[in-house]
């Protein structure tokens, strides 16, 4: 009778103490910066807060100086979800939303009196956008981040701005 006892009491253990899914701790915050962007003279700093193994949150700031651009300053926040293997990496789908602000429509001209090009025409501008995007991400066991994305949006409420927005490059960062 005892042994029964102890059978059943050691088999109620091992089924009671079984769970469906184990949760592995990993690190869920990222700071990114835009290795394409720094290039090309513009700067683009990115936050992202892992919510579990399949979702993210995060903002990126946009900013740059020079008038080659229409949009000058941009902020977007952004959702995104990840089918990968490793939590939070691999290809991602997102959907962001973007307050940009700029000059549209700025050109120069020469000024045969002057000898310099004037800037002539153009809006400022502050609109807000609505798109998605694509893109993969890598993790390096260390904690390095390397990730390749594409986005497009549409601005939504100014007459000056541009009508469509794009969002990309390829990011390095550390997850931490």
């Amino acid at each position: 009778m005892k042994k029964l006892l102890v059978l059943l009491c050691l088999s109620a253990f091992t089924f009671g103490y079984s769970q469906e899914k184990t949760s592995v701790d990993f690190p869920k915050n990222e700071i990114k910066g835009n290795a394409l962007f720094l290039v090309l003279g513009a700067v683009e700093v990115t936050y992202e807060r892992i919510l579990n193994d399949d979702s993210g949150l995060g903002v990126s700031l946009f900013f740059v100086n020079e008038e080659d651009y229409d949009a000058n300053f941009s902020i977007t926040p952004y959702y995104r979800a990840y089918f990968g293997k490793k939590p939070a990496a691999g290809f991602f789908v997102e959907g962001f939303s973007m307050i940009n602000t700029g000059n549209y429509g700025d050109y120069s001209v020469y000024n045969s009196n002057t000898g310099n090009y004037d800037q002539v025409g153009g809006e400022k501008f502050t609109d807000f956008a609505l798109g998605f995007g694509l893109g993969s991400k890598w993790i390096h066991r260390k904690g390095f981040v390397f990730e390749i994305n594409a986005g497009i949006g549409r601005n939504l409420f100014s007459d000056y701005s541009p009508e469509v927005v794009g969002r990309g490059g390829i990011t390095l960062g550390y997850r931490f």
